[in-house]
């Protein structure tokens, strides 16, 4: 065994990393080559990119692994929450995340990401293989988007509507229907505004009749304007 003594700074570290690595390599002579890597908590779409940045290889010295220095590259990827590693002898690691969950996909100048619920964008992740998310739009969509889409998914009859919810002057939220029509929700109290519109469509059924415009933005009236006053470009912009 190597004793390594009187050594301090950057020498230690590299006379520490030298001994570290020759050790790794003397057991590896004995069978510790690293053979199974096992990912657990990772979706399909983030596998590839968990393994890319972990830079292990089959027959790597399973005692030559700086654990510390892989958790750091697999918490770099932009999936992973946290890391856990674990060293498996004589020949497996274990690589454990917890995954940020993708929460939508937030288009703002022309360029698309997909967020997680705290509004960070997932670089990794392709939102044009992202269909099923929902679609935010818009300055400050990303950090609000967490507090309406719970509101709306909890109304299936409107969820299944909407094209895109777009954030207004990072006051207020504009929800843009499939068949081209716009609900104005107002900047306090989105609960409110969103049981007025339940209780419309329940009584006109609204929602499958069609309109151009809905504004629920004064709490004390809705107006509703039919489809035929207003003209619908089918446009989704920014602020619109």
């Amino acid at each position: 065994m190597a004793v390594v003594a009187l050594a301090t700074g950057d020498r230690a570290e590299r006379l520490g990393q030298g001994v570290q690595a020759a050790i790794g390599q003397q057991f590896a002579a004995l069978g510790f080559r690293l053979n199974a890597v096992h990912l657990q908590g990772a979706s399909p779409a983030a596998t590839a990119d968990i393994l890319s940045a972990a830079g292990v290889y089959k027959d790597q010295p399973v005692l030559g692994l700086d654990l510390e220095a892989l958790r750091g590259r697999v918490e770099a990827v932009g999936w992973v929450e946290e890391a856990r590693i674990v060293r498996l002898l004589p020949d497996t690691l274990i690589i454990a995340i917890s995954e940020r969950r993708q929460l939508a996909v937030w288009q703002h100048h022309g360029t698309s990401r997909v967020i997680d619920a705290e509004g960070r964008v997932i670089p990794e992740a392709n939102p044009l293989g992202s269909a099923n998310l929902p679609l935010v739009v818009g300055q400050g969509a990303d950090q609000h988007a967490a507090a309406i889409l719970p509101r709306i998914a909890a109304r299936p009859r409107l969820m299944n509507r909407v094209e895109a919810l777009v954030r207004v002057d990072d006051r207020r939220w504009d929800l843009r229907l499939k068949d081209g029509s716009l609900v104005q929700l107002p900047a306090v109290d989105e609960e409110a505004a969103l049981i007025q519109l339940e209780q419309l469509d329940q009584r006109s059924r609204i929602l499958e009749l069609g309109f151009a415009r809905i504004d629920l933005r004064d709490p004390t009236m809705v107006a509703v304007r039919p489809r035929d006053q207003v003209r619908s470009s089918g446009l989704i912009a920014d602020g619109a």
